[in-house]
C-alpha cells in the first residue's frame, strides 16, 4: 500500500492549523466530563493534586509565606505523609491550622487482588462513589515494575478488543486522583520516602495505559505527572514514565512539547478499513495523520523509541502481509513493536491469534530491523491483563451533556 492509498482528511492540508483548533474543541469538551472540586464533605481542600504555584497561594492565602509550600511538598509528595501532626518541620500551632483547612487525600481501595504472577489489582474508590482499577505489574526479570494508572472513569473510544471500551465514560480523573493511584500503590508497598540516589524501586515506572484515553484528559493528565516528576518530591524521571494513546493526534504534539514522556501508540491495524473498525477513533484521526504525528514527536530518537502496541486478534490482523504493510508504515520511525496476544474478557468477541502465526508475525519486524517483543500476559486470573480492566461505574445523566468527547 502506498502513503497515498492512506486516508487523509479534506481539511488536514494545514496540520498545525488543524491541530491547533481541534486541540482547542477537545480541551473545551474534555470540560463536559471535569471530575468534582477537591473538596471533603467538611469544607477542607485536598492539597493532593496541587501545583507548586496553587500550593502557594493557598499558603499565602492563610498568611504564610510561601516558603511552607516546599515544606508541604516535601512531606506530601517525598515522605507520602499524610497527618500535619507527622510533619516535624512544621510548629504544632501550624499543624493544627492546616488540620483544619485541608487534607492529604488518597483513594479508598473497595478491592485489591493479587495474581499467581505478582500482578497486583486496586480497585479505587472516589470521593464521589465512582471507581477505576489500578495495576502493579512486576518486571519478573528484576525486582522493579510499572503502575498502571487510569485516567479516566470509563472511556470514550470504544475499542472492539477492550474491556473498558464496553463501559460508556463517566467522568475524567482530577490530577489528585491521577497521581493518588500512584501515592496509594506507594503506601501499599511501603516505599516511602521516595528512595534516592539510584537506590532501587519496587515501583519504578508509570504507564498512563489503564481506564480511559488520557488525552482526552490532557490537562490533569499533565498536572498530575508534573507532579510526579518533580525531584523535590516523588521524583520520577521522565524517561521512566510512558503514556500511551489511541491517536489524538491533535493533543500528541503538545504532550510531547510540554511533557516529553515516553510514548505509546495503541495502532492495533495497518489499514484504515480495519481500524475503523476496531479502533473507531481512526474514522477521525487515520493512520497518516497519526504516523505523522508520531514522528514530529520531539522525544522519538533510538534511544527513546516510540512504542506501538498492536494485539493479536486471530484471523483479524495477524496475518504476514499485514506484517509487511507494518515495517513500511513504521520508515522512518524509531519504533519498537509489542505484540499482546488478546486477553479474553467476557462477552468478547474475538480469540487470540496461535503462537506459531504470533511468532511468524514477530520475526518478520524483526527481521527489518525493528524490536518485536511478544508480551507476556500478567494478571489474567484477576482481570488485570491489557484490555481487561473494567468498573461499574455509570454516568450520572445531565440533560445537557452529550456523550461523545473528540
Amino acid at each position: 500500500m502506498s502513503d497515498a492509498a492512506l486516508r487523509t482528511r479534506p481539511d488536514a492540508a494545514n496540520p498545525a492549523e488543524l491541530t491547533e483548533a481541534e486541540a482547542a474543541r477537545i480541551l473545551a469538551k474534555s470540560a463536559i466530563f471535569a471530575p468534582p472540586p477537591a473538596t471533603l464533605p467538611d469544607g477542607r481542600r485536598d492539597l493532593v493534586g496541587l501545583s507548586r504555584a496553587e500550593l502557594e497561594a493557598e499558603m499565602v492565602a492563610m498568611g504564610e509565606k510561601p516558603f511552607r509550600a516546599r515544606q508541604l511538598w516535601h512531606w506530601i509528595y517525598h515522605q507520602g505523609v499524610r497527618d500535619f501532626a507527622q510533619m516535624p518541620t512544621i510548629a504544632r500551632p501550624m499543624q493544627q491550622r492546616l488540620a483544619e483547612r485541608f487534607a492529604v487525600g488518597r483513594p479508598d481501595v473497595a478491592t485489591e487482588q493479587l495474581s499467581k504472577d505478582g500482578t497486583r489489582k486496586w480497585l479505587f474508590r472516589f470521593r464521589d462513589a465512582q471507581q477505576v482499577e489500578t495495576v502493579y505489574i512486576p518486571d519478573g526479570q528484576e525486582d522493579r515494575g510499572a503502575v498502571c494508572i487510569s485516567t479516566q472513569v470509563g472511556c470514550t473510544l470504544s475499542c472492539r478488543f477492550c474491556h473498558t471500551g464496553t463501559q460508556k465514560l463517566v467522568r475524567n480523573l482530577g490530577a489528585a486522583e491521577i497521581v493518588g493511584q500512584f501515592m496509594a500503590a506507594r503506601d501499599s508497598y511501603g516505599e516511602w520516602p521516595s528512595p534516592k540516589d539510584g537506590t532501587p524501586r519496587h515501583l519504578s515506572n508509570i504507564v498512563v495505559m489503564g481506564m480511559g484515553e488520557p488525552l482526552y484528559n490532557y490537562e490533569n493528565v499533565a498536572k498530575a505527572l508534573t507532579i510526579v516528576m518533580d525531584n523535590e518530591g516523588i521524583g520520577l524521571s521522565r524517561r521512566r514514565i510512558t503514556l500511551s494513546t489511541s491517536g489524538v493526534v491533535p493533543m500528541m504534539d503538545r504532550c510531547g512539547r510540554e511533557l516529553n514522556v515516553g510514548l505509546a501508540v495503541s495502532l492495533h491495524a495497518v489499514t484504515d478499513e480495519l481500524r475503523d473498525e476496531i479502533v473507531p477513533l481512526n474514522r477521525k484521526y487515520p493512520i497518516a495523520e497519526l504516523m505523522a504525528a508520531c514522528r514530529r514527536y520531539p522525544s522519538a530518537s533510538n534511544a527513546r523509541r516510540i512504542t506501538f502496541e498492536y494485539v493479536m486478534l486471530d484471523g483479524v490482523n495477524d496475518s504476514e502481509a499485514e506484517a509487511r504493510e507494518l515495517v513500511r508504515l513504521l520508515h522512518g520511525i524509531p519504533a519498537k513493536v509489542n505484540l499482546i496476544p488478546f486477553n479474553s474478557w467476557p462477552g468478547s468477541a474475538y480469540r487470540t491469534s496461535k503462537p506459531e502465526v504470533v511468532r511468524r508475525f514477530a520475526q518478520i519486524v524483526s527481521d527489518a530491523g525493528y524490536s518485536a517483543p511478544i508480551r507476556r500476559p500478567r494478571g489474567r486470573d484477576i482481570l488485570a491483563a491489557c484490555g481487561q480492566l473494567k468498573t461499574e461505574s455509570e454516568r450520572q445523566r445531565r440533560p445537557a451533556a452529550t456523550e461523545t468527547v473528540g
